[in-house]
């Protein structure tokens, strides 16, 4: 299927939101599914539409390390953009990937993204539904637990996703796991230990340790660019 790629320069955690929401508002006008690569201007952490930052997260220790905090245009947690490749799909409602049920939206894209953690590590799979939460905090938090149709590699979580769907078709936000964590980082950032502590359980990274990261992103963007347009 053709599709329209979007790998924009970097831009500030706040730039890149918005234009997924644009993207989301003017998708009726549009007939092919698009790829959003994001790229940012500094280390950056967006949270879910319904979260305030403020009760989950150290805004003044982000402030002072210079990390960007944006809301996103769909629901879900909160996620670093420090060891991640982040990206979103958005495809219309006239479109024939698309579907009313959104755990079948989150299949579709999860099963590429499961597909391409496969050609990466060997075998993984997606998670039959939600894990139990370690304490309720870790809620607010995308990588501190799988959730249903996650990509997951014995219990870990490789990828996580929040979708918005509209009458005009449906925006997947992603995040694919790189590297494990930083702990320093998440005891600067993150008040709860029981969230530090579930992250660093449950992030199953694609690289191993001593990996270029950039190097990385630029091979899994080069995949998912190869896997999407083949759906």
């Amino acid at each position: 299927m053709d599709w329209e790629i979007f790998e924009t320069k970097p831009a500030r955690a706040d730039e890149n939101m918005q234009r997924d929401a644009m993207l989301l508002q003017g998708l009726g006008c549009r007939e092919k599914p698009i790829l959003h690569l994001y790229a940012w201007q500094r280390p950056s952490v967006t949270f879910g539409h319904f979260i305030n930052p403020e009760k989950v997260l150290n805004l003044q220790e982000a402030e002072k390390r210079g990390v960007d905090l944006a809301r996103r245009p769909t629901g879900g947690g909160v996620v670093f953009h420090l060891w991640d490749l982040a990206f979103s799909v958005l495809i219309p409602a006239k479109s024939s990937l698309y579907s009313a049920n959104t755990l079948e939206n989150y299949q579709l894209i999860n099963r590429v993204v499961q597909n391409i953690a496969k050609e990466w590590l060997g075998d993984c799979e997606l998670t039959p539904e939600d894990a139990t939460v370690q304490t309720p905090e870790c809620t607010y938090f995308c990588m501190a637990r799988p959730t249903k149709y996650d990509v997951i590699l014995e219990g870990k979580k490789i990828a996580g996703a929040a979708q918005r769907k509209t009458k005009e078709g449906f925006l997947h936000q992603g995040t694919i796991a790189l590297q494990r964590p930083d702990e320093e980082m998440l005891a600067a950032l993150l008040p709860s230990p029981d969230v530090r502590k579930a992250m660093l359980q449950v992030t199953c990274p694609l690289l191993t340790q001593g990996g270029d990261l950039e190097i990385a992103r630029q091979r899994l963007s080069e995949l998912l660019k190869q896997y999407f347009t083949k759906l």
